[in-house]
C-alpha cells in the first residue's frame, strides 16, 4: 500500500463511489479507506433497496388483500415474514458484489483499505495504525440514526432501519417514533405486511416538509389501512413489567401508557463526523455535525472536500450524494467550479400512493415574492387512473402568473416516484404551461396528468374529451 495518494476518499457510499470512477476515469491514484457499514453505504445495504423490496412485497399483499375490482377475490393470503427478509438480504448482498464489489475491482488507479481513517493534520490520516498523506481528500461518511435521551430506552430496547431490516419475526405491535420520510415508509412497509403500527408525531402533521395538502391526503390514506397517527405528542419515558413494554406519552396535554413489542426511531439522522479528528485538519464543523461546505462542496480547508449526509447540504438523498462525489472530484483534479442546483433536484417518499416533487414549493415562492399560481388537480381526472382502480392523489403546479414558467411540481399518486421525471423535466428546462400544452401523451397513462392539470389552466376540463 501506498503512503501518498493524489485523492483519498473516506467513506464507502454512494459518493464516496461516484468520487472514486471519477477519478479513476482521470486516471488520478485514489485510495478509498471505509469502515461502519460494508461497501456500498446506506442505499444499497440498510436503505433504498431493502427497504423498497420490502415495501413492494407489502404492496403487493394488500393489492391482493384489497382488490380494486369485485371479479378477484383472494382469500387467506399469507406472509412468510422470515422469508422476505431473507430474500432481501439476498438481494442486498447480490446488488452490493456487482455495483460496489465488482466496481471497485475493475478500477485499477484505485487502492482500497477497510479501516477507520481520522486526520493527523491537514493533510495526512491514519488508519489501522499507518499514516498516508494526501494532495486532496473528499469525505463521504454518510450519517447514523438519532437516538434520543428517553428514561428507559434502554431497558425496552428499540430499532432503527438498520435493525428493522433484520428483525427475525414481524412484531405484532410496532411503535414508530418520527414522521418522515424513513418513518413513514417503514409505517406503511410493516402494516402491509401484518403489523399494528402507532406512529408517535411531535408535530403538528406528517412529512412536514412537503405541500400541505399533500401531507394532509397522506395521513388520510395511512389511517385508512388502519395506521394510528398520534400528532403533537412525545414520550417523556419507557417501562417494562415483566415481558411487556410501555411509552408514557403526552398527547397535547393529556397523558397515556401505550404498549408495543418493538419500537422504530425515526427521528433523523446525524452526519458521521465524530470520530475523524476534523479540528486538527482546520474543517469546520456546524451545530448539527455537518461539515460546512461552499456551494462547490470545498471545506474550511481547501484541499479537503465533504459530500452526501456528512456535508452541510441543501437536501440529502443517495442520487445527490452520487452526483456531489462526481462534481467535487472535477472541482478538485479538473479544477473546476461545478455545482448543484438544488431547486432542480426531484424527491420521492416510496409509500403507496407515493409522494414526490420537484421544484419550488408555495412557501418558498410565497418567501421569495413572486407572483404565482398554484393548480390543483385530483387524480381522479386522469382516466388510466379509473383503469388501475386506484385515483387517489392529487397534483399540486407551481406556475408564475406573468410568464406561465412552471416552478415546481409537488404530487401523491400511484407511481409518483417515477412520475416526477418528467416534472423534473419541465422545471429544468423552464417550460411553460404552453409549452405542456404542445407536447402529446399517450392514453392511457398516468403521466397524462401534466397535460390535464396545464389544460385546467387554460379551460374546463370537465368539458373535454379523454384523449383531447
Amino acid at each position: 500500500m501506498k503512503k501518498h495518494y493524489k485523492l483519498i476518499v473516506i467513506g464507502g457510499g454512494a459518493g464516496g463511489f461516484a468520487a472514486l470512477i471519477k477519478s479513476n476515469e482521470l486516471k488520478t491514484d485514489t485510495l478509498m479507506v471505509n469502515s461502519g457499514l460494508p461497501i456500498g453505504g446506506t442505499c444499497v445495504n440498510v436503505g433504498c433497496v431493502p427497504s423498497k423490496y420490502l415495501l413492494n412485497i407489502g404492496d403487493f399483499v394488500y393489492s391482493m388483500k384489497k382488490p380494486y375490482t369485485q371479479s378477484v377475490s383472494a382469500t387467506d393470503i399469507k406472509v412468510d415474514f422470515s422469508t422476505a427478509i431473507q430474500e432481501e438480504l439476498t438481494l442486498v448482498k447480490k446488488m452490493r458484489e456487482e455495483k460496489y464489489v465488482n466496481v471497485l475491482k475493475s478500477l485499477s488507479y484505485v487502492d482500497y483499505i477497510d479501516g477507520h481513517a481520522y486526520f493527523k493534520n491537514s493533510n495526512q490520516i491514519e488508519v489501522n495504525g499507518s499514516v498516508i498523506i494526501g494532495d486532496n481528500f473528499i469525505i463521504s461518511t454518510g450519517s447514523t440514526a438519532n437516538i434520543p435521551q428517553i428514561e428507559g430506552i434502554d431497558d425496552v430496547g428499540y430499532i432503527t432501519h438498520v435493525e428493522a431490516l433484520k428483525l427475525k419475526s414481524l412484531p405484532k405491535k410496532l411503535l414508530i417514533i418520527g414522521a418522515g420520510p424513513v418513518a413513514i415508509e417503514f409505517a406503511q412497509m410493516f402494516r402491509h405486511l401484518g403489523s399494528e403500527v402507532t406512529m408517535l408525531v411531535r408535530s403538528d402533521r406528517i412529512l412536514k416538509e412537503t405541500e400541505f395538502e399533500i401531507s394532509e391526503l397522506l395521513e388520510k390514506y395511512l389511517k385508512e389501512e388502519g395506521i394510528v397517527i398520534l400528532k403533537n405528542t412525545s414520550v417523556y419515558k419507557f417501562s417494562k413489567k415483566n415481558n411487556s413494554k410501555f411509552a408514557h406519552i403526552k398527547v397535547g396535554e393529556n397523558e397515556e401508557v401505550i404498549s408495543f413489542d418493538e419500537v422504530l426511531l425515526g427521528i433523523g439522522k446525524t452526519p458521521n463526523t465524530a470520530s475523524l479528528s476534523l479540528e486538527n485538519a482546520g474543517v469546520s464543523v456546524g451545530e448539527d455535525k455537518a461539515i460546512i461546505v461552499s456551494e462547490f462542496l470545498q471545506t474550511s480547508n481547501p484541499i479537503i472536500y465533504a459530500v452526501g449526509d456528512v456535508a452541510s447540504l441543501p437536501k440529502r438523498y443517495e442520487t445527490t450524494a452520487g452526483r456531489e462525489g462526481t462534481l467535487a472530484t472535477r472541482n478538485i483534479l479538473e479544477k473546476k467550479k461545478v455545482s448543484i442546483n438544488y431547486d432542480e433536484v426531484p424527491y420521492a417518499v416510496f409509500t403507496n400512493p407515493a409522494v414526490a416533487g420537484v421544484g419550488l414549493t408555495d412557501a418558498q415562492v410565497n418567501e421569495a415574492n413572486i407572483q404565482c399560481k398554484c393548480l390543483f388537480l385530483s387524480l381522479d381526472n386522469v382516466p388510466k387512473a379509473h383503469i388501475v382502480g386506484d385515483f387517489r392523489g392529487l397534483m399540486k403546479m407551481i406556475v408564475r402568473q406573468d410568464t406561465e414558467e412552471v416552478l415546481g411540481v409537488h404530487m401523491i399518486s400511484k407511481d409518483a416516484s417515477d412520475l416526477i421525471h418528467e416534472g423534473l423535466m419541465i422545471v429544468r428546462n423552464h417550460m411553460t404551461i404552453e409549452d405542456i400544452l404542445d407536447s402529446i401523451h399517450v392514453f392511457p397513462t398516468l403521466s397524462e396528468v401534466f397535460k390535464i392539470i396545464a389544460q385546467s389552466y387554460k379551460t374546463d376540463i370537465s368539458k373535454l374529451s379523454c384523449c383531447v
